[in-house]
């Protein structure tokens, strides 16, 4: 062979080597390579202290050890902030979402500053937590049921309290008004605590409350739980019946937590989070330190957490637009 034709293959040679290495390292870079994860994962959440935070820092430290990266979460304001984030983030399974209900039923009464359907993959849903219809003791009803016959027989006369406009124990009773056909009047009030203690001394008579804050003050008789969100029994709750056999086929209002990534996150990095974060979840350990937040822990493919975002929205799109109600 002439010398020059070699020394054309060998510089040729070279350079397909550095270009195939520079694709390489593109790809590992981009979440698209073989030794995903080679840095810290970063889990984006809420506030310092709530159920989001919890939720995503058991996960965090759960999947450090088989990701073989440190995982990280990064606490920002409550609201759209930490969605808006991660919306923007590039779609490499570096940065993470862990969010409830609020990132896709939120936008459906406001702007928003992402799609929750286009700017997100959805990777596991995490937790679920029913909310507990409960009452003032002295009120003579004590299942949805009674209540329901009661409230047609008074229309308008019955009432509830619920804080924050469009949350999730706000949203709860708006759906079982309107599947149950009843009219009870909202009282809205600032802080959950203060309407709780309302509800005890008989200034409201019902609502629709957390396993955690509701819990104590059932098991002393201060309220009555008459049935919960969930379609199927809690053992949050245990011997409290779901409205959905109480007089209300179908209701179902839970409280869901999930984990979700860019969109056109590569389906290979999804599926890893999603194996790794399944495994942790089903570790029985894992399972009672959530069951003792309140929330029950969930496996779940990321088709059917989309499915799950894509029905609610639908379902509770409904109720927030016959309802009229608007973020505040």
């Amino acid at each position: 062979m002439p010398r020059s034709n070699a020394l054309w293959n060998a510089h040729t040679l070279a350079a397909l080597l550095f270009a195939a290495g520079t694709t390489c390292g593109h790809a590992a870079s981009t979440g698209t390579g073989q030794d995903y994860p080679n840095k810290p994962i970063r889990i984006v959440t809420g506030g310092i202290g709530g159920g989001a935070d919890y939720v995503a820092r058991l996960i965090a430290q759960g999947i450090t050890g088989g990701m073989g990266q440190q995982v990280v979460v990064d606490n920002r304001p409550n609201g759209v902030m930490p969605g808006q984030i991660v919306s923007r983030a590039p779609a490499d399974g570096y940065t993470l979402l862990v969010a409830g209900s609020s990132l896709w039923i939120g936008p459906l009464m406001g702007n928003a500053p992402y799609d929750p359907i286009k700017d997100f993959s959805p990777v596991i849903l995490a937790t679920i937590a029913p909310t507990i219809l409960v009452s003032y003791p002295p009120l003579p009803v004590k299942s949805a049921r009674e209540l329901i016959v009661l409230a047609k027989a008074k229309p308008g006369e019955l009432n509830y309290f619920s804080a924050a406009t469009g949350s999730s124990t706000h949203l709860a009773m708006e759906l079982f008004t309107a599947m149950a056909g009843v009219n009870i009047v909202r009282v809205p009030y600032k802080s959950g605590a203060q309407g709780l203690v309302d509800l005890m001394s008989g200034q409201v008579q019902l609502t629709f409350a957390t396993a955690g804050a509701a819990g104590p003050h059932i098991k002393s008789g201060k309220l009555r739980a008459l049935a919960i969100t969930s379609a199927k029994p809690s053992v949050l709750v245990p011997g409290v019946p779901p409205v959905a056999t109480s007089g209300v086929p179908d209701y179902e209002s839970i409280t869901m937590l999930g984990v979700l990534a860019p969109v056109n996150t590569p389906a290979m990095l999804v599926t890893r989070l999603n194996n790794e974060i399944a495994r942790f979840l089903g570790n029985r350990e894992s399972s009672l330190k959530l069951l003792n937040a309140g929330v029950e822990a969930v496996n779940s493919s990321p088709e059917e957490f989309a499915l799950k975002i894509k029905s609610e929205m639908v379902r509770m799109g409904k109720v927030i637009k016959d309802a009229g109600i608007r973020a505040e």
